[in-house]
């Protein structure tokens, strides 16, 4: 199987080496893996140059979560069949590689995610997210699975994913303009086309974050940003409030038993996503001075 490892970058810091050596450490001798490098003003590139990755470098103002990926694929067309895209500080663990790309072996899997565990250093927030989300048991999923699973068919996660790329290319990739959830976009145009995704448990990495209430707003509010640009994904698939319910009552479970101290943090947390998202819906009627402070990802802007 050809395929290569792409991995965007900025800024990543200690989580970043840690990342690359177990990357490294991983992977099949000659394994091709390229950065994306958005104009790192810390030790980024030096590390990606340690291991000897292969670095394309773009301005910071240029970056996108679409188009920046879909340049690492135009960079190496014709060359190899699979990418696999990892982010900064998604830490894998052995066998990640072998593990996604057998996805693949269902000629109509187009795109698959690994499963993500939470960092060491994760809060018990943190870890109920990660556990509810990536759970032990895989599935492959097509369109007509939509009427079970709702908004959760298109679920992919560009921290730990994989690509066909012929398919990938014929369906035009990633939209080059978009705050985030390029991932789900291209999910949801791939099953639209009649091809399948895949979520494989035994292809792990370790990705977390312990954002506070505030990053939960922006996050959030970005989120919303895109579900009001691609209304399309809503409509075919469903919103997302069923699964939010679920993930409430699940977390509430999960911090009775191993954090009860931190159940009103959870819920200040919640109560910040619905507000982020709900704001985000509504950016249009927005000025962009405030737009600009109430994003989590700023450069889009």
């Amino acid at each position: 199987m050809r395929y290569f490892i792409a991995i965007p970058t900025y800024n990543g810091g200690d989580v970043w080496e840690e990342c690359a050596k177990k990357i490294m450490a991983y992977s099949p001798e000659g394994t091709p893996i390229y950065i994306i490098d958005s104009g790192s003003t810390d030790k980024t590139v030096d590390i990606a140059n340690k291991y000897h990755f292969e670095n394309i470098s773009i301005k910071s103002q240029d970056f996108n979560h679409g188009g920046t990926r879909n340049l690492a694929i135009e960079n190496n067309k014709g060359k190899y069949d699979y990418v696999i895209f990892l982010t900064q500080d998604a830490i894998p663990k052995m066998g990640f590689i072998q593990n996604i790309l057998s996805a693949f072996d269902d000629p109509n899997v187009v795109c698959a995610y690994g499963r993500q565990l939470p960092h060491k250093n994760a809060s018990k927030i943190s870890q109920h997210a990660r556990y509810f989300n990536y759970p032990a048991k895989g599935y492959v999923a097509e369109l007509s699975d939509k009427n079970s699973k709702g908004i959760k068919t298109v679920f992919m996660s560009n921290s730990f994913s994989a690509y066909r790329i012929e398919v990938f290319e014929a369906l035009g990739g990633f939209t080059s303009d978009t705050i985030l959830c390029e991932d789900m976009f291209y999910t949801a145009k791939a099953l639209l086309a009649g091809y399948k995704v895949a979520y494989v448990p035994s292809a792990i990495v370790r990705h977390s974050h312990n954002y506070s209430p505030i990053e939960e707003f922006k996050r959030y509010f970005d989120i919303g940003v895109f579900h009001s640009n691609e209304p399309w994904i809503k409509k075919e698939f469903g919103g997302a409030e069923g699964e939010g319910k679920k993930f409430s009552l699940s977390e509430l479970k999960y911090l009775i038993a191993n954090g009860f101290h931190l159940i009103p943090a959870a819920f200040v947390n919640t109560v910040c996503k619905l507000l982020g998202y709900k704001l985000g819906g509504k950016y249009k009627k927005i000025p962009i001075t405030v737009i600009k402070k109430l994003s989590m990802h700023k450069r889009y802007w």
